[in-house]
């Protein structure tokens, strides 16, 4: 029996197809390019835009498709099947920093901004991490000073996604005093702004075509009303309450992942003959894929239900805790295996299993280590 994610539907299934021909036909034939640069071209975000791949769930009234959640879950798994050096770009663009300006911004930082993201005209990054301060975002050092009529932005950022290319960045930055409640998110907007300076597009083992960087703060300067939230001190609960989407996310592009690897191994496996037979007939061959494409089901349904949670509007943070770690920790485990399976020649870059090996490594430490999570999980005991 084939299975079915319940929450597809006809008209999903067909915007999924249209989008999988899309990617095939018009980015997939890039991602070389990306991968040797560094960095995905402006031009994909335009077309990606165009297609309305990006800000699906925002409502039309600020340049979206007006659907649910649903819709951006379609994309990103047809990003990792198709072109997954773009995915990493787009999930935090189209699928996190938007949500903070849809949630907490106001009418006119919404209609300001979400439009141009949703075209592609924008990108955006959130920048979290701080050389020192990983998932302890309590610790954030990077301040925000009301001088004047003015935001003065002083510190430094590092592993942020979208860095090289971002034109609005979330910046998480203290304004008040020590602690939770000292953090408020302000939006930077990067052109002409003179204390603004992006450092290295970091060189990463894996995602090379996703651009990663240090940036840094130096008298940077934001206007008052570029504060999310309306008021100071608001920015830990605000990043609290976003955390399970983003969790979420990963954990949509884990599954994704595991069932490409799988995929892509058993056609290898049919194809490779060795003693004079394809390789899948041998048992351990047979055995190890039938073990990697029942946890990925297992993955899959489970991910469902937590997608099903968060359109229903009550995903809460252990349950996305858990579909986070468990998720990401398999996706690696299959790739591996995946990849021992193609034997020498996975090994080689020019198959894809060999690129999918170093980029599955990172999904167990960003948006929260796999270790934090079951932190976040055992306190639920």
């Amino acid at each position: 029996m084939q299975y079915r994610s319940s929450w597809m539907t006809e008209e999903l299934d067909s915007f999924r197809d249209q989008f999988r021909k899309f990617l095939a036909k018009d980015l997939a034939p890039h991602a070389e390019k990306w991968r040797a640069q560094k960095m995905v071209d402006r031009s994909a975000w335009l077309a990606l835009g165009k297609m309305g791949a990006l800000l699906p769930s925002i409502p039309e009234a600020y340049g979206g498709l007006g659907a649910t959640f649903a819709y951006d879950a379609a994309v990103f798994e047809e990003m990792e099947s198709e072109v997954p050096d773009a995915l990493g770009g787009v999930t935090v663009s189209s699928g996190i920093v938007a949500h903070y300006i849809l949630n907490y911004g106001s009418e006119e930082q919404k209609k300001r901004w979400l439009p141009g993201m949703a075209r592609g005209e924008l990108i955006g990054a959130i920048a979290m991490t701080e050389p020192g301060t990983g998932s302890d975002l309590q610790g954030v050092r990077t301040t925000a000073r009301l001088q004047g009529n003015a935001y003065v932005i002083n510190g430094q950022k590092t592993f942020i996604t979208n860095g090289q290319t971002a034109d609005l960045i979330i910046v998480v930055a203290r304004t008040g005093g020590p602690g939770a409640k000292g953090l408020s998110l302000i939006v930077l907007e990067t052109e002409g702004n003179a204390g603004f300076k992006r450092g290295r597009n970091l060189d990463k083992i894996g995602l090379p075509a996703s651009d990663t960087s240090e940036l840094f703060f130096e008298d940077a300067v934001a206007p008052p009303e570029n504060l999310l939230g309306g008021e100071e001190g608001k920015g830990f609960a605000q990043l609290m309450q976003q955390l399970p989407q983003e969790r979420l996310i990963i954990a949509i592009g884990a599954v994704a992942a595991m069932e490409r690897a799988v995929r892509l191994t058993v056609d290898y496996t049919k194809e490779r003959k060795a003693f004079g037979q394809p390789i899948i007939e041998f048992q351990n061959t047979a055995f190890k894929l039938a073990e990697r494409k029942t946890e990925a089901m297992i993955a899959r349904v489970f991910v469902d239900f937590c997608l099903e949670r968060l359109l229903a509007g009550d995903l809460d943070a252990v349950t996305a805790s858990m579909a986070k770690w468990w998720t990401t920790q398999k996706q690696v485990e299959t790739v591996d295996e995946c990849l021992q399976l193609h034997g020498g020649y996975g090994y080689m870059q020019e198959y894809p299993i060999s690129r999918m090996y170093v980029d599955a490594r990172i999904q167990k430490i960003y948006g929260g280590t796999n270790e934090i999570m079951k932190l976040l999980i055992a306190r639920s005991l």
